[in-house]
């Protein structure tokens, strides 16, 4: 049986970090190698996790699990979160680096935008009761499902149920609106 390396770190031993540096190295190397855009991203990903591994080594617990799998959650949770934060800022890109080819939005005229929002209205009135309502909750106050969820007392993988099919739905009714629209026939 391998001796754990992390209760080690925990207790500040200098040749315990070596030596979970030297196990465990590869294996958060290829996960941040597989989970990060640039390879240096996936470097400053490295010392991350390994700084986080040396905070939190005490919170290991072998009667829990292998020493590997907590490395390996902890640098993967770790991993996600960068993605997750990638996304949300994204690097700024100056106008030259894009490709050039974005589409000139169409100008609409006032009135087209007013049947729009009447034609919008008429099939959000034309939902269930309870789907129009955590849409509105997620389209007028702007919450999240996990919120309207919590608000409501209707379970999250419902609400996400509920309000999917509610746009869906709403999608259908303004594009059949749109087309009747657009064929001069009457609209809704």
């Amino acid at each position: 049986m391998q001796v754990s390396i992390l209760p080690r770190v925990a207790r500040g031993e200098t040749n315990a970090i070596d030596e979970c540096l030297d196990q465990y190295g590869g294996l958060v190397w290829s996960l941040a190698c597989r989970l990060s855009p640039t390879t240096s991203d996936a470097e400053d990903a490295v010392q991350e996790i390994f700084v986080d591994l040396w905070r939190n080594a005490g919170r290991f617990r072998e009667d829990l699990g292998a020493e590997v799998t907590f490395v390996s959650t902890l640098a993967r949770r770790r991993l996600i979160d960068r993605q997750r934060k990638l996304r949300r800022n994204p690097e700024p890109q100056s106008i030259d680096e894009t490709d050039g080819n974005l589409a000139a939005p169409q100008s609409r005229s006032r009135m087209e935008l007013a049947e729009d929002g009447i034609r919008a209205t008429a099939c959000l009135e034309k939902l269930r009761q309870n789907e129009r309502e955590l849409l509105e909750l997620s389209i007028y106050h702007g919450l999240t499902q996990t919120r309207i969820a919590e608000q409501t007392g209707v379970p999250l993988g419902t609400v996400k149920t509920l309000i999917r099919r509610a746009l869906t739905q709403l999608r259908n009714c303004m594009q059949v609106g749109s087309r009747l629209h657009a064929e001069g026939g009457v609209q809704l």
